[in-house]
């Protein structure tokens, strides 16, 4: 049995997906905050049982480990300017959230766990593409101090209990199913204003994307090949993509002409957002994993998957 945490929501629905049709039993707890039943609705039954509720309740997460043997460890805050508000947010939804997982497995005898990290974690760094090996991991954002501290955390819990973890450091992960994101909020500022779309930033930022279901496949792909006792690997791909080209894929996906899209200046589009971010992701080549698409190619299928869901 395979516990999901955050499983209804967007990155965590596709791996319920790719479980299923491995033929894995599964398990879902999430509180619905970002997440969708509708997302999981057509498994739940057979293959998939969900559990509503917060991972803050660890009497409830500690009965839905019950029988599970590989934790995949994906709920969080998934929203990183929230934090820029609500500061307490990322600790409680991340790093103690982290610690309730462990120790909930720990007291039920759970010794995998694959956890979703991010590049958030490295902040702001000079050597591009950036390596697992790179430090110190000086975080800007809270939400990347919160992952750093849940990385910890289960580093810690292997050595001290016998876990074996999987720690996967995210690009911008994008695809259908999005709540939140560049993309997203493109989308929606468009629906608001057909002639105008607004750009935080002067639009130079430039990130890594990757497709969700190649993430989730190199996730598992990465369970499958190593078992190192913390294993750590970027999951990314080979290029970036300007946030000002991601404005232009977004207005040509849209079929609208004649849009001005207008920046609002400065190097970010918020505080806490590293402008530039590229992964090294040798260490998951080496395994034999390649992703299908390119940042460019995964950044067009989620714009157009998302104005479909979403409608212009």
């Amino acid at each position: 049995m395979h516990l999901v945490t955050g499983g209804a929501g967007f990155i965590g629905s596709h791996l319920v997906d790719r479980l299923v049709s491995k033929g894995e039993k599964v398990r879902v707890i999430d509180n619905l905050s970002s997440g969708r039943i509708d997302f999981i609705e057509g498994h739940i039954g057979d293959s998939v049982e969900i559990v509503i509720a917060d991972l803050l309740d660890i009497d409830r997460l500690s009965d839905a480990m019950e029988g599970v043997t590989t934790v995949h460890h994906l709920a969080a805050n998934p929203d990183i300017r929230l934090g820029t508000k609500v500061t307490d947010t990322d600790l409680k939804q991340g790093t103690i959230a982290t610690y309730n997982v462990l120790e909930s497995m720990r007291k039920n005898g759970v010794r995998r766990i694959s956890f979703s990290s991010s590049s958030a974690v490295y902040g702001e760094v000079e050597a591009m593409p950036t390596p697992e090996s790179y430090g110190p991991t000086l975080p800007i954002s809270l939400y990347g101090a919160s992952k750093l501290a849940s990385e910890s955390l289960i580093s810690a819990w292997a050595g001290t209990f016998g876990a074996t973890a999987w720690i996967h450091r995210f690009a911008n992960i994008v695809g259908p199913r999005g709540t939140h994101g560049v993309i997203y909020d493109f989308i929606h500022k468009l629906r608001s204003d057909r002639g105008v779309l607004e750009v935080l930033g002067n639009g130079l930022q430039e990130k890594s994307y990757m497709d969700v279901e190649d993430t989730v496949n190199g996730m598992l792909h990465i369970i499958d090949s190593s078992d190192e006792g913390v294993a750590l690997y970027n999951l990314g791909t080979d290029e970036t993509v300007s946030v000002s080209r991601i404005a232009e894929i977004v207005v040509e996906a849209s079929g609208l002409e004649d849009v001005d899209i207008r920046y609002t200046g400065g190097d970010r589009g918020w505080p806490g957002d590293v402008p530039r971010t590229w992964l090294d992701v040798g260490r998951l080549d080496s395994l034999g994993f390649e992703a299908k698409r390119t940042s460019e190619e995964a950044v067009r299928r989620c714009a157009e998957s998302l104005i479909d869901e979403i409608g212009l």
